[in-house]
């Protein structure tokens, strides 16, 4: 967070929280936050958008004078107001992130920006990789609809896209927008960034976003479902955000109390800042894998060393064993009964000189309308046991077809990690 917060942020965080806010275990901050009033909080929201235009405007100079448009250096110099929402896109430029989304019904999207009582501004950065000429292409529509329609007072194309101009685009945002296609977004670090600066997220559910969403803290535009890159589609995402922008992000920002304060939009604000904040910073990522995975495998280290490693040659010579044999297991038999409203699945199978102890047997099923998948372990019959064949059995709901269902067996023995130590797997066919 402290690589990322603006010089406001870090102030109204110190104060409420204290300096070493990131270095601590983050219990207490969203109730610290709590207790900042709508004014401090809408105060430092404007100090940021103000910060931001200066700095757009100054960008933007510059950029215009070394590619030779002299003619735009006076626009440059006054682009942008500091009392107007201000919206931020910025990001490799390639077809899947659609950066193009909001410019599918461009009279509307100019409508949306040059609305005489409640306008909005725009701030677009990126760049394309140098062979993708695709790529380009997004950025040069751009650049021609600025052009073509001269909005420079309300949309601006920063080039030379670089880490200094994230760090500004990310403090000074009121809404960040994200519109990649479901599911290519790997995670949205951009969106996490404006967090502690008071940003709020306008993003489609993929990434981070589909976990951190709520209506409380933002908005979100798709259905949680993957589209293929089916034009149909983009199209109605493309009106979701237009509709949006228009009837809550617009509404809500220029809704101002007797003290000319968005109680609506501060209060998003407020949630965002105090619930993802602290659940989308490195202190979180490094405490939760230190308590998750680097103790418990430091742990399973000393228990593995001790006695010259004991058990550590133990384990490498089940695990070779286990290489040696797996190919050689075979699924003998699979019997389903129905027994009131459940499934009663026995399977057959031949280990052959694997130790059953060593593996686990596993029923197995897709996870269907957002749950996740079934996977239930299958307990085996000590009594059915026949030269190294085996019987196993398990019960399930049966709220779905049987035929969903099919039998796993992964290794499972000295309290190993598995995949990450075994990745050994077999399915039935």
């Amino acid at each position: 967070m402290p690589s990322w917060d603006s010089a406001f942020a870090d102030d109204l965080w110190t104060d409420s929280c204290g300096k070493d806010r990131w270095r601590g275990n983050l219990e207490g901050l969203e109730e610290h936050i709590s207790h900042l009033s709508d004014k401090q909080l809408w105060q430092f929201r404007t100090q940021s958008r103000n910060e931001l235009v200066r700095y757009v405007r100054k960008r933007f100079e510059r950029q215009v004078s070394i590619s030779g448009e002299s003619g735009l250096i006076e626009t440059a110099k006054q682009i942008f107001n500091p009392d107007t929402l201000t919206l931020g896109f910025a990001r490799r430029f390639v077809p899947y992130k659609r950066p193009d989304l909001l410019l599918h019904d461009p009279q509307r999207l100019i409508r949306i920006l040059t609305h005489h009582e409640n306008p909005v501004q725009l701030v677009i950065a990126g760049k394309a990789s140098p062979y993708d000429e695709s790529g380009k292409t997004l950025i040069r529509r751009w650049v021609q609809f600025i052009r073509q329609n001269n909005l420079y007072n309300h949309i601006v194309f920063l080039s030379d896209y670089d880490i200094q101009l994230t760090e500004n685009l990310v403090q000074g945002v009121d809404v960040w927008l994200n519109t990649p296609r479901r599911p290519w977004e790997a995670s949205g670090t951009s969106g996490m960034k404006v967090l502690v600066n008071g940003g709020i997220n306008l993003s489609e559910l993929d990434g981070w976003w589909a976990e951190a969403y709520t209506p409380e803290v933002g908005w979100a535009i798709g259905d949680g479902q993957e589209h293929g890159n089916d034009p149909a589609w983009d199209a109605k995402e493309a009106q979701q955000l237009y509709d949006l922008l228009e009837q809550h992000v617009i509404p809500e920002f220029y809704a101002r109390n007797p003290a000319g304060i968005p109680e609506t939009w501060v209060s998003r604000m407020r949630k965002s800042m105090s619930l993802l904040t602290p659940r989308f910073s490195a202190n979180r990522t490094v405490r939760e894998y230190t308590e998750a995975y680097y103790l418990p495998a430091a742990a399973r280290y000393i228990k593995r060393a001790v006695e010259k490693g004991t058990a550590g040659k133990r384990i490498v010579s089940v695990c070779n064993n286990l290489k040696n044999q797996w190919q050689n297991i075979r699924f003998r038999a699979m019997k389903i009964e129905s027994v009131e409203n459940k499934f009663l699945i026995h399977a057959q199978i031949w280990l052959g000189e694997i130790n059953p102890g060593h593996i686990s047997m596993e029923l197995y099923a897709d996870g269907i309308n957002g749950e996740p998948a079934v996977r239930q372990e299958m307990q085996r019959d000590p009594k059915d046991t026949t030269d190294g064949e085996y019987v196993y059995e398990v019960q399930v709901a049966a709220n779905r077809p049987a035929g969903d269902y099919t039998i796993r067996i992964v290794p499972r023995y000295e309290g190993i990690s598995v995949p990450l130590e075994n990745n050994l797997i077999l399915w039935q066919r």
